[in-house]
C-alpha cells in the first residue's frame, strides 16, 4: 500500500502558486519546504516498511513535520493576497 505524500502542493492546492512563487522568490522558504518534503520523503519510507507507530525517534519526526508544515502555511497565506 503507497502511503500518500503530504506535499505542500498536494496538501493546499488553491495555494500552488503561491507555493511556486515563494519557492522562486524566497530561499528561506524553498530551504524550509525541501527540509520539510525531505522529512516527509524519511517518514513516508519507514511507514512503507512498517515501523511502529510507538516508536520515540518516528513520532518526533512527525511532530517536527507538523512544525514544519504549519510554518510554511503560515508563511503561503501570509503572501497569497500580495501574489
Amino acid at each position: 500500500m503507497a502511503i500518500p505524500s503530504h506535499a505542500l502542493a498536494a496538501d493546499f492546492p488553491k495555494y500552488a502558486k503561491t507555493i511556486r512563487h515563494l519557492r522562486d522568490e524566497d530561499l528561506e522558504f524553498r530551504t524550509t519546504s525541501d527540509s520539510y518534503h525531505k522529512l516527509d520523503k524519511q517518514i513516508r519510507g519507514l511507514e512503507e516498511r512498517g515501523v511502529t507507530t510507538d516508536d520515540n525517534h518516528f513520532n518526533q519526526m512527525k511532530i517536527r513535520r507538523a512544525h514544519m508544515k504549519d510554518r510554511l502555511y503560515h508563511r503561503i497565506i501570509g503572501r497569497n493576497g500580495s501574489t
